[in-house]
């Protein structure tokens, strides 16, 4: 009765030895695959200059080729701000000395791929190598229970020092494009992660909870434990990574860009779309239909209800509050002239409606602006969402708005704030941002002038406000 026992603990012992062996035999090749792997990411340092600072920012980058392409998180950059207020560029290598770095130039935002893009110096590129040289040909995607491992990395005062992180994929999910969560930390944002072989599996996410703790040992606060929010459990898969390497874009506004005019887009709750007979994929209902869009153009209704795009119905995701960016992307992957085949509901009626894409309006990005120190403000042209916040006719368009407002200026004393309409200063109605720009230049320089008056709008009521200058 004891043999099958013995046998059994034989068995056992044999079985964990050999995984020690395997291991151990895995523990250089691993060490190896790390020190390459390394060379596909950067530290990048810029700044934003704004009206009375200058910010500095610092995120990771990934690199995509060998012109020195590298790709920034979304979230690293606000795409309300103009190109023109993105300063100094400067290129960083994991672990080496914060000395050493090369200078970058701005290039743009794709909104398929949600990355900024920089381009380092060609002398500073020789040490990179881009992450397609990581890609295996044929390379399964990683599954639940599979192991994957990344990169995450340190603070410039420790030289951005990379570190190794691994896990186990939990669970796989389309936000809209499939990513998968892991069980713990497993690359920092826009870092790669890869598989148990050295492939390529995916690029690390951020915003999905993840926060910065400070632990202290003692009472008085130090000596300090840091756990590092800037290292995610999420990361987009490979596959919803590789076709779009190539979206550089071709000027730093992302033009041309597609837009189809529509806003307030949502999910169609799961027990309406069960009433619809559409529980086997995803549907959209259209809030706002905008003026002198694509959407209005092609005879789209308020409370349509999106069920098909070029013929295929809309997939089925989950969570379903994620379709509407499904259909943003949908739009995104067009160019301005293609014509994005609708199927929608309207009723009990099925309506195939034929939009053709337009140039998106001018953006918060591309506005004009400017600053006046004297006057504690800077205004911005008015721009098309300024026309959907203001609730107006294009045709009503005319003035600026207030973009920013200096703490303890004049104008932040007469009561102006962020997003305030200005229509007239000093009486005058201000058609344009020149006109705007223009008076107020003569009010900035103009030594003499002791106070000025500004007719303003905030949430649809109209004020007059005095802004006294001395």
């Amino acid at each position: 009765m004891r043999l099958p026992r013995f046998a059994a603990r034989v068995s056992a012992f044999l079985f964990l030895f050999g995984l020690f062996l395997r291991v151990a035999a895995a523990a250089e090749p691993l060490a190896e695959l790390w020190r390459e792997r390394v060379k596909s990411v950067v530290a990048v340092e810029f700044y934003v200059e704004l009206e009375t600072e200058r910010r500095p920012n610092i995120t990771g980058g990934l690199v995509l080729d060998r012109e020195g392409t590298i790709a920034l998180g979304g979230n690293a950059i606000p795409n309300f701000l103009p190109p023109s207020q993105l300063k100094d560029f400067r290129v960083y290598r994991p672990g080496h000395p914060s000395t050493d770095y090369g200078q970058a130039e701005y290039l743009g935002y794709d909104a398929v791929t949600g990355w900024h893009y920089i381009r380092v110096d060609s002398a500073f590129r020789a040490n990179l190598r881009p992450i397609t040289d990581f890609v295996v040909a044929g390379a399964a995607a990683p599954v639940v229970a599979d192991e994957v491992w990344g990169v995450g990395m340190r603070g410039k005062d420790e030289d951005f020092e990379p570190t190794f992180l691994s896990s186990r994929v939990a669970v796989l999910l389309t936000l809209p494009q499939r990513s998968a969560i892991a069980l713990g930390r497993v690359a920092a944002p826009q870092l790669p992660v890869f598989d148990r072989t050295g492939a390529f599996a995916g690029v690390g996410l951020a915003g999905y909870g993840e926060s910065y703790f400070q632990y202290s040992r003692t009472e008085r606060g130090s000596p300090l434990l840091l756990v590092s929010g800037d290292e995610a459990r999420v990361f987009r898969l490979a596959p919803e990574v590789l076709p779009y390497l190539g979206r550089v874009p071709a000027n730093v506004y992302g033009r041309p860009a597609a837009w189809l005019g529509i806003m307030g887009v949502q999910a169609v709750p799961p027990d309406v779309a069960k009433f619809l007979n559409l529980q086997e994929q995803s549907a959209l209902v259209v809030s706002e239909v905008l003026e002198g869009g694509a959407a209005e153009a092609a005879g789209m209704k308020e409370r349509d209800i999106v069920v098909a795009v070029d013929g295929k119905p809309l997939p089925r995701l989950k969570p379903p509050q994620v379709a509407p960016s499904w259909l943003e992307r949908e739009v995104a992957l067009r160019k301005p002239g293609d014509v994005l085949a609708l199927t929608v509901l309207r009723g009990t009626e099925r309506i195939e409606l034929r939009p053709r894409l337009q140039d998106e309006p001018r953006t918060l990005r591309e506005a004009d602006r400017q600053y006046f120190d004297r006057l504690g403000l800077t205004v911005r042209e008015f721009v098309f969402v300024d026309v959907v916040s203001n609730r107006i006719k294009l045709a009503e368009r005319t003035g600026v708005i207030v973009h920013y407002v200096k703490p303890n200026s004049p104008s932040a004393a007469a009561g102006l704030r962020a997003e305030d309409w200005i229509r007239e200063i000093d009486g005058v109605e201000v058609k344009t941002f020149a006109e705007a720009a223009a008076k107020l230049i003569k009010l900035e320089n103009d030594q003499a002038r002791t106070e000025f008056v500004l007719l303003v709008s905030r949430s649809g009521e109209t004020s007059v406000l005095r802004v006294k200058l001395r």
